[in-house]
């Protein structure tokens, strides 16, 4: 895995991403999640690719969680027609598998990797949300903590990954009603937790996740 140390300040949101590009970087890749800690659902990834002039056209973009719908909304056109993105998501069934660190580590290696492939020849760093590097990973990245409340990149990274999480939330809302996917986006709330007591896991709940399991194990037990 290669991971830089370039000693990043914490300044204002956006002073990575420049003194990234004064240590020579052409392309800044920002890589973000949403969806750890839901009990349902995929856990979404986004990347966002840009130049130093493409990063001017971030000014006012922020962490997707400060933002309004009617906000994310707005950025998220603005980022699907400037280009330069990936979106990744990894069902239930490979969160079970990976854990959610590592799935949610391999949804924004994916990303990356397929936004780094279009510019070969380029010196193209990838800014991580989080404190984890992406594993398998060739690239020269630097994870941030915090990053999408300090990179540009990541931000815009972060309103694609939740915009995209909440659709595919109120299309599993159709496909299995009664758990209100829609409204919760699948985190445990008192009225999905209720709803997970009388009707069960659906297919799409994390096996892996203590209240799902409780829920599974207790619908067994009524059935014998």
């Amino acid at each position: 895995m290669s991971q830089l140390e370039i000693g990043f300040s914490r300044g204002p949101m956006g002073q990575v991403d420049l003194e990234a590009f004064a240590q020579g970087y052409d392309i800044l890749i920002g890589v973000d999640e949403a969806g750890r800690g839901p009990l349902a659902g995929p856990v979404s990834t986004a990347g966002v690719a840009v130049t130093r002039a493409q990063w001017e056209l971030l000014e006012g973009v922020n962490d997707s969680k400060q933002m309004t719908a009617a906000g994310r909304a707005a950025w998220e056109e603005r980022l699907l027609l400037q280009g330069g993105w990936h979106q990744v998501d990894l069902a239930a069934e490979e969160i079970d598998r990976l854990n959610i660190l590592a799935a949610s580590l391999e949804g924004m290696r994916r990303c990356a990797e397929a936004l780094c492939a279009g510019f070969s020849g380029a010196r193209v760093l990838v800014l991580v949300d989080g404190n984890h590097g992406l594993r398998s990973f060739a690239g020269a990245q630097q994870p941030l903590v915090k990053g999408d409340a300090r990179s540009r990149v990541i931000a815009a990274a972060s309103v694609l990954a939740k915009e995209h999480r909440d659709r595919e939330m109120a299309r599993l809302e159709a496909l299995y009603p009664g758990y209100g996917f829609a409204k919760h986006k699948g985190y445990p709330t008192p009225a999905h937790l209720r709803a997970l007591a009388e009707l069960g896991p659906s297919p799409v709940h994390r096996m892996s996740y203590a209240p799902v399991a409780q829920a599974a194990a207790t619908a067994a037990a009524q059935r014998r």
